[in-house]
């Protein structure tokens, strides 16, 4: 158990380390852009850890469910800001969905996997719009693949951790570890915020 978490969180540091932070598209293709786009930046990583904790502490069909949603609605949104579609607040409500989705994962309240799969869906777009606004030069298509696969990557090392702490703390309903790291996320996106 311990040596899966241990490996769980390797790839996590190793997915994030800064040395291929935000590949230049010209340089390194459309696709290589968008893996490493939200791999490197702070926010995305917290959000999007802190949805798959937020998943896995509900098991089941929350563990496809809200990633899924997470995922196919940034898309969305990507496609949005292609378009020329505004949208206000962008960074404001990437910032908050940190602060919301930590604190969701922190107080361990009871919520339907429709309903989480609506909030998250919810602030997904706005990311996703984020992601069309910084596309640059990159290839809409492959960039989009991208920065998805990626999403999804950290969405299943969120997992991968939530399931590994619930299961070294067997004993409780919802994980004590995986609140906790909840709380640590929600205090990263007030960090984050108030240093912005």
């Amino acid at each position: 158990m311990i040596k899966r978490l241990s490996l769980a969180l390797a790839a996590l540091g190793v997915a994030t380390a800064p040395a291929f932070a935000h590949l230049n598209p010209a340089e390194h293709g459309s696709f290589a852009a968008g893996i490493t786009h939200p791999l490197f930046g702070l926010d995305h990583v917290l959000v999007m850890v802190a949805v798959g904790l937020w998943a896995a502490s509900f098991r089941g069909k929350a563990m496809l469910a809200v990633p899924a949603a997470f995922v196919g609605t940034m898309g969305l949104g990507f496609a949005a800001a292609i378009a020329g579609l505004p949208l206000p607040f962008v960074e404001p409500v990437i910032l908050a969905s940190i602060v919301f989705i930590g604190l969701m994962v922190a107080l361990a309240l009871p919520f339907s996997v429709a309903g989480m799969a609506v909030t998250v869906a919810f602030f997904a777009f706005f990311h996703g719009h984020a992601h069309g606004g910084e596309l640059g030069d990159a290839g809409a298509v492959s960039f989009a693949a991208g920065f998805m696969l990626a999403t999804a990557a950290l969405h299943a090392a969120g997992i991968a951790l939530g399931l590994g702490f619930a299961r070294l703390q067997a004993a409780n309903e919802k994980s004590v570890l995986t609140r906790a790291a909840g709380l640590a996320t929600a205090a990263s996106g007030v960090a984050l915020a108030v240093a912005g």
